[in-house]
């Protein structure tokens, strides 16, 4: 049995929604967040990282989103259902699926730490400096690399109706996490072919599925 150790409002959503897509059995361990949004003690009993997502399969356990679903993929969907099976259109769905984490996050991330600095458990007279300090990264750099990401993507999703150019592939499940981070941090009127993209990744049935097993795909501190 497939077993997902799934962190509430995390990138695990991805992978519920990967083996809806598949069709196969599996089990949800459900973790809830920490009040620092941080992810409980008990998923270091699954993995020493103590993150999610967590897969579990016939002993195996294997961590990280982009691993979770080459893996999958892999063993699961024999005729290449979701990913393309050569060219270009398999080199772009190789490079979403990297680029979603290695690029797109770490400024999203950033965008949500400093959008906390005020908030944080710290005397009341400081947090005015966390803001300002937040503030003057946010203008300084941060917002020039959203909008150089944002624009990117939106180019490419005005040329192709997916990721991995004309067709469904595990680049989209893997770029839905930061795609809903970006709208929540950017301009939705400036980023029309990537709301429509995520608006026709809401249709499919497996996504509408995985919600109801694991929960809406949003994330925290974006709301």
């Amino acid at each position: 049995m497939l077993i997902v150790h799934h962190l509430d409002h995390s990138r695990s959503s991805r992978i519920i929604w990967m083996l809806e897509e598949l069709h196969l059995p599996y089990e949800i361990v459900h973790y809830p967040r920490e009040k620092t949004l941080l992810a409980p003690p008990a998923l270091k009993r699954i993995h020493p990282l103590g993150k999610a997502p967590v897969l579990e399969d016939d002993g195996q356990v294997i961590a990280e989103s982009g691993a979770i679903l080459e893996y999958l993929q892999e063993t699961y969907d024999a005729d290449d259902h979701l990913r393309p099976a050569s060219g270009p259109a398999r080199q772009q769905c190789r490079f979403w699926l990297h680029y979603a984490e290695g690029s797109l996050m770490p400024p999203l991330l950033i965008a949500l730490v400093l959008s906390r600095l005020g908030k944080a458990p710290v005397p009341w007279l400081l947090r005015p400096v966390g803001r300002a300090l937040g503030a003057g990264v946010q203008r300084g750099w941060l917002n020039g690399q959203l909008a150089t990401h944002a624009a990117f993507i939106n180019d490419h999703l005005a040329r192709h109706a997916y990721f991995a150019a004309d067709s469904f592939s595990i680049a989209d499940i893997q770029m839905s996490y930061p795609i809903v981070a970006l709208l929540a941090r950017t301009n939705h009127d400036e980023l029309v072919h990537v709301r429509n993209w995520w608006l026709r990744m809401q249709q499919r049935p497996a996504y509408q599925q995985a919600v109801k097993q694991g929960g809406p795909f949003d994330v925290p501190g974006t709301s």
